[in-house]
């Protein structure tokens, strides 16, 4: 999902009555449990692969980084 596609559905959101809004929610819950079993299977193959230390120092380190952008 780019940008603009989490634009449009705030923007519906906002502009939607009840059921339409309750359907909205409903599909971001769907999305996060998806997008949380995919982190977890990433998580599970970094394990696996014993890159998960190296991963976790590169998130690390790109955190740092945008926090002083």
């Amino acid at each position: 999902m780019n940008e603009d596609d989490k634009k449009d559905i705030t923007e519906e959101f906002k502009k939607g009555d009840g059921e339409k809004r309750l359907e909205l929610w409903d599909y971001a819950c769907q999305q996060q449990v998806v997008w949380e079993q995919i982190i977890t299977e990433m998580q599970n193959i970094a394990r696996e692969q014993g890159v998960d230390k190296q991963l976790e120092k590169m998130m690390d380190e790109e955190l740092k980084k945008m926090e002083t952008e």
